[in-house]
């Protein structure tokens, strides 16, 4: 299980819909708000 960097949440990395790669490391997202919150923090 990878964890959610925004809210902390487990993700699943075979079932999880949102992702993205930052710097070669793949970060997982429980929600597309979540992985939208990470883009824009960047």
């Amino acid at each position: 299980m990878a964890i959610d960097p925004i809210c902390g949440m487990e993700v699943d990395e075979k079932a999880a819909e949102y992702a993205f790669v930052k710097n070669g490391k793949k970060h997982y997202f429980c929600s597309e708000n979540c992985l939208n919150e990470f883009e824009e923090s960047e």
